[in-house]
């Protein structure tokens, strides 16, 4: 667990910290909950149809120990989760890591994400990782936001490659250099 003192100015309420876990399956059912909002109710998932603890079980669970998923806790409550993910699968991509945050609707706009993000970046760098990429519906102005706020580049947009709610949807990718480490 990793431990942070949380003051922000943007906070609607009085937090007083948060915390990182690695993900366990005890986690399972709050992380099912919160992706399966974003699944029904906007396009920031391309899925279609909400998750099944099974599949949703096999798409948190890191596929190799380069990679890592943690959730995130609000005063010991958990408020979300991060994935760093395999980019590709070609062995001359493992230098970088993809990114995925999800909090709970209801935590968003307090500067969680921010945090979220700082955690995320400083794991990445601690697992020797060059690069990190970030691929977003061009419609989540949120998450477009956080991460042009802390660095993150425009590298590509792929225009209607995704259809969901009776419209086309583009996607963005944003990409950030860490540092020199190669593995």
């Amino acid at each position: 667990m990793i431990y942070f003192p949380l003051f922000d100015e943007w906070s609607a309420t009085n937090l007083s910290s948060i915390s990182f876990h690695e993900y366990t399956e005890s986690y399972l059912e709050a992380v099912r909950h919160t992706y399966n909002y974003f699944v029904e109710h906007t396009t920031v998932s391309f899925d279609m149809e909400p998750l099944t603890t099974e599949q949703m079980s096999l798409a948190i669970q890191p596929l190799h120990d380069r990679y890592r998923s943690h959730v995130v806790c609000i005063d010991g409550r958990y408020a979300g989760y991060m994935l760093i993910t395999q980019h590709k699968k070609k062995a001359a991509f493992n230098p970088t890591g993809e990114v995925t945050i999800y909090l709970n609707p209801e935590e968003t706009g307090k500067g969680l994400g921010s945090h979220s993000l700082q955690f995320v970046e400083d794991t990445a760098r601690e697992l020797g990782f060059h690069s990190l990429i970030a691929t977003i519906c061009s419609e989540n102005t949120a998450s477009i936001s956080l991460f042009t706020r802390y660095g993150y580049e425009q590298a590509a947009h792929y225009k209607e490659v995704g259809f969901k709610f009776g419209r086309w949807l583009d996607i963005v990718t944003y990409q950030k250099l860490l540092n020199d480490c190669i593995e």
